[in-house]
């Protein structure tokens, strides 16, 4: 079937755009429907970012409860620890128990290494400078070899859990020379 010509319709296309006043003028019930639909717009972007930014916060918190979700049973140990590090000093002091010092220094080890396979890692004191964050100061002493604001002696071992503070280190903090002699 063959179209036919239609002037008519090629009349149709050419024809101007309506310059009508009431065609391009917005109608006051028009620019409320464009405001709100801004404002729902607008609405709905801060809500999906919102939504977007408690996803990620949610995954980061979930992480870290995972990575330290340990930390009470590991500090737990850490008393007991030290008691055995008591006893093994005591029995250095007691002649005849060498085979048995042996054998606990082994535990020990086995202990140590347990609690370091969980991210648990000592505090390093000797010599260092005093450091709130990481160190308790029980105690200040003048020392003319240790510098002023340093460890003099640990008094109890503090530990970390990966970047976190289990317990700080309990340490002897030096005044510097004594200024009396």
């Amino acid at each position: 079937m063959k179209k036919k010509h239609d002037p008519a319709h090629k009349a149709e296309e050419k024809l101007p755009p309506e310059t009508d006043a009431a065609a391009t003028t917005e109608s006051p019930v028009t620019n409320d429907i464009t405001a709100d639909l801004e404002k729902f717009r607008d609405l709905a972007m801060r809500t999906a970012a919102d939504f977007d930014n408690f996803r990620k916060r949610a995954a980061r918190e979930k992480e870290e409860a995972v990575r330290y979700a340990n930390s009470t049973l590991l500090e737990s140990f850490l008393p007991i620890l030290d008691n055995y590090d008591l006893g093994i000093e005591s029995a250095r002091s007691t002649p005849g128990a060498e085979s048995i010092l042996e054998g606990m220094s082994m535990v020990g080890r086995q202990f140590r290494d347990f609690l370091t396979s969980a991210g648990v890692e000592e505090i390093v004191t000797d010599g260092a400078v005093f450091d709130p964050n990481f160190m308790e100061a029980v105690g200040h002493e003048p020392d003319p070899k240790v510098p002023e604001d340093h460890v003099i002696r640990q008094t109890r071992r503090g530990y970390k859990l990966r970047d976190r503070l289990l317990r700080a280190a309990s340490v002897i903090v030096s005044k510097g020379p004594d200024k009396a002699s």
